[in-house]
């Protein structure tokens, strides 16, 4: 195996290699911001529905922890106005980082297309450098494909950490709507 991962360096053009590590980076990035969303997005949904059961409960006003609070603070009148522009701040915050993972997701495949074509491309230069027909095309190919298999394998990943996170934030949007519409209930 080892010795398989030193051929294949030796072998690959550098702007394949080039890609691969560009890949590396963009894996390791997406898992970072998914995992950190993902749990801090998870805490503040707990806080959210935990702030919505005590409405519900017939408390008076939100969790003093409830990103809701901080807008209820800070007007001296609560109006749906100051409710509305709290969930706007909520919604921006909990879709935070998402774009990336969007643009991961739509950009990897293209990147890992790049570097087979050019592995391709360096394929056929050798081809028509040396006699060695079939075998040095089949070879070059399968070495050039590792390139798309890679950017499809970090789209995949970053396309459904996308619809993971969108989906909590819009659950956490969710609980924080019920809670503006349990207090301006209230209010009428």
């Amino acid at each position: 195996m080892f010795n398989e991962l030193i051929d294949f360096y030796t072998k690959s053009h550098p702007v394949t290699l080039g890609v691969l590590a560009l890949l590396a980076v963009y894996f390791i990035v997406l898992n970072w911001v998914f995992f950190y969303r993902y749990f801090s997005i998870n805490s503040w949904i707990d806080i959210e529905s935990r702030s919505l059961e005590s409405l519900l409960m017939g408390a008076q006003t939100v969790n003093p922890q409830s990103f809701l609070n901080n807008f209820l603070k800070a007007s001296s009148n609560i109006t749906k106005e100051v409710l509305d522009l709290g969930m706007l701040a909520a919604t921006k915050e909990a879709t935070k980082g998402l774009s990336i993972l969007s643009i991961f997701a739509s950009t990897t495949p293209f990147i890992g297309l790049f570097g087979t074509v050019v592995s391709i491309l360096d394929t056929f230069t050798h081809i028509g450098q040396s006699s060695g027909g079939m075998s040095v095309i089949a070879s070059g190919v399968s070495d050039a494909l590792v390139a798309t298999a890679a950017g499809i394998f970090v789209a995949i990943f970053a396309y459904t950490y996308h619809q993971i996170l969108k989906r909590k934030s819009f659950e956490l949007v969710s609980f924080m709507q019920m809670q503006s519409d349990a207090i301006l209930a209230r209010k009428a």
